[in-house]
């Protein structure tokens, strides 16, 4: 299948991939209690993409989704893991690109194992950039193997419902949220990475092409997680932090909270004194990109000083991404 994803769409998401969507450490709490508004038999708002997308654009995936091509470009495919040792490869890149590459700090484990990993990795369905093009190895009886060049963890709400809640819940409370939008099914995106030479239009596609297909798979009805921005210093961070507040703040509905104990103010300049274009500038790419496809972002931000950065809660509904972009991130029929 090759990608049809328009110039658009790479330039909404930022030719300069970094880290991505990445949640912030911290260990599971208890399983949440929501849906109560479907139990109830209470509905309101669109129930799905379907509601959204209109028919012929809508994609059909065979069973079994899992294993499936989402897309391919070239030597580069994008598809779920369907085997353990596809995990702990995804796990093996995250390693390198987060503790080698930039600054975050390993714990005794991950140091050992050379893998970024946790409990929710088996929860979570993986999705992975393959290069099929990497030489094959000369081993007799040693299978070839694709190289694993990009990841992103998806955790569904329904699985989170059921286990742990979601990551982000370490950094934010999404109670309200979740309470509000108990009758919509929501997907947490987290731990992105590109390797470095492989940071380009080609594979960021790809990655939302295959988070695409996902959403239209499992009628997913908004995107949550955290977004980071580089840095442990909320002074230095003040333009854009205040801008996100002043101007791009999420509905009460869909807000998330930062937790009382970790929460770092976002309006930490009056709104009469952000430079919009100036704030703009000083966001990562991927925020910027977020922005454009109609993202919001909740109260308060997070210091997370094992990976060096300032954290914000972004919210997506799919509906709220316009039809131009749904038409980029749309799998070829």
């Amino acid at each position: 299948m090759v990608a049809n994803l328009a110039r658009g769409a790479y330039s909404a998401l930022g030719a300069g991939w970094h880290r991505g969507v990445q949640w912030g450490v911290g260990a599971p709490i208890a399983k949440l209690r929501r849906r109560q508004a479907d139990r109830d038999g209470v509905a309101s708002g669109p129930t799905g993409i379907a509601d959204v997308l209109s028919a012929e654009r809508a994609i059909r995936l065979p069973e079994p989704f899992e294993g499936r091509s989402l897309g391919r470009i070239g030597n580069l495919e994008v598809r779920l893991a369907t085997r353990k040792s596809e995990i702990r490869r995804a796990q093996r890149l995250r390693f390198k690109v987060f503790y080698e590459e930039m600054s975050a700090v390993p714990t005794g484990l991950a140091a050992l194992s050379r893998r970024d990993a946790d409990g929710y990795d088996a929860l979570c369905d993986h999705l992975l950039v393959l290069d099929h093009a990497v030489p094959k190895r000369r081993k007799p009886f040693v299978e070839h193997r694709p190289k694993v060049v990009g990841t992103y963890r998806l955790l569904r709400g329904d699985v989170a419902e059921r286990h742990a809640g979601f990551y982000s819940e370490a950094e934010y409370d999404l109670a309200p949220l979740l309470a509000a939008q108990g009758h919509r099914r929501l997907l947490e995106l987290g731990r992105s990475c590109v390797l470095k030479p492989y940071r380009s239009k080609r594979t960021v596609e790809l990655l939302w092409q295959g988070i695409y297909a996902y959403v239209l798979h499992h009628r997913i009805d908004a995107l949550i997680g955290c977004a980071s921005l580089e840095g442990t210093d909320p002074d230095r961070l003040a333009l854009p932090l205040a801008f996100l507040h002043h101007h791009a703040r999420a509905p009460e509905d869909w807000r998330a909270c930062a937790l009382p104990d970790r929460a770092v103010a976002m309006d930490r300049l009056p709104r009469e004194a952000v430079d919009p274009k100036a704030a703009l500038q000083a966001l990562p790419p991927l925020i910027k990109g977020y922005l454009r496809l109609g993202a919001r972002f909740g109260d308060g931000a997070v210091i997370d000083r094992q990976f060096g950065t300032t954290d914000v809660f972004v919210t997506l509904p799919v509906e709220a991404i316009g039809a131009r972009y749904r038409g980029h991130f749309a799998p070829a029929a």
